[in-house]
């Protein structure tokens, strides 16, 4: 792509970064400009002026791509992503990371609701505060396991429906309950760690309580460090336990509503 024909779309090079001034854009415009760098060869793309631009990351493969954000992006960042790291230096809007595969979608601020709809991999980190329905339907593929770690508190029906993978609430910052209600409805898959205990009665029948065994922790250890370098936390104060676990208490949490009829 000759970036020398693009100044009146909002394109420069700077650094080896490709710098695109999203302002006023049409987000299938932004989109077509963000795709075009890349199969150009850019490795680096940095968005200025977001602001609700729908898709932004979607289906990109490549593990060597950086896309950072300046603004608030709109809903479905990073929707079918396969390997890039999007930085977000804002909140983001609704379905961020819908069916993601691989890559890493990291938020300086708080998201929406459904966060990691149907992830199959890569891994969603978010300082703040998160929305209704996160990590429902999440299962992984294969040998990946998508993670999913938020710093503050979560609406209601965290964790409905799991089938694989792993969430870790922290409840940073807050002195209150970090969950809503309906905490892990239809959980038949996956683990939830909590760094602090909730409300028992805010549990769905078809989980069970632990506390995080040291296994737990070495599993955990990895991503909670990166997390605490991706947002300047102290790793120490992370990782420091104890940590809880929620697990399903059955594979099939709805066995009981089917009949067999005998023939």
């Amino acid at each position: 792509m000759n970036m020398d024909g693009d100044a009146k779309r909002g394109v420069m090079t700077a650094g080896g970064t490709i710098v695109i001034d999203a302002k006023e854009m049409h987000y299938k415009e932004l989109n077509k400009i963000i795709r075009e760098s890349i199969l150009s060869g850019a490795k680096n793309v940095l968005l200025e002026n977001v602001n609700g631009q729908y898709y932004i990351g979607d289906g990109i493969k490549g593990d060597d791509i950086t896309i950072t954000v300046n603004g608030v992006p709109g809903n479905d960042l990073g929707v079918f992503m396969d390997g890039p790291s999007i930085i977000v230096n804002n909140n983001v809007q609704d379905n961020i990371g819908n069916t993601m595969n691989a890559g890493k979608i990291t938020v300086n601020g708080d998201a929406g609701d459904v966060i990691g709809y149907g992830m199959r991999g890569g891994r969603i980190y978010i300082r703040g505060n998160a929305g209704y329905r996160i990590g429902i339907h999440m299962k992984g593929y294969n040998e990946q396991i998508p993670v999913i770690i938020i710093g503050g508190k979560v609406g209601s029906f965290f964790g409905e429906y799991m089938a694989g993978g792993v969430m870790v609430l922290l409840g940073l910052d807050n002195s209150e309950e970090s969950v809503g209600e309906y905490f892990g409805v239809g959980m038949h898959g996956g683990a939830i760690y909590l760094k602090q205990k909730i409300d028992f009665s805010k549990y769905s029948k078809e989980v069970e309580f632990l506390e995080a065994n040291d296994v737990d922790m070495s599993f955990l250890k990895k991503y909670l460090l990166e997390y605490a370098k991706d947002f300047n936390l102290s790793s120490e104060e992370l990782i420091r336990g104890p940590f809880y676990k929620i697990v399903p208490s059955s594979a099939r949490p709805y066995a009981h509503l089917y009949t067999s009829a005998a023939f």
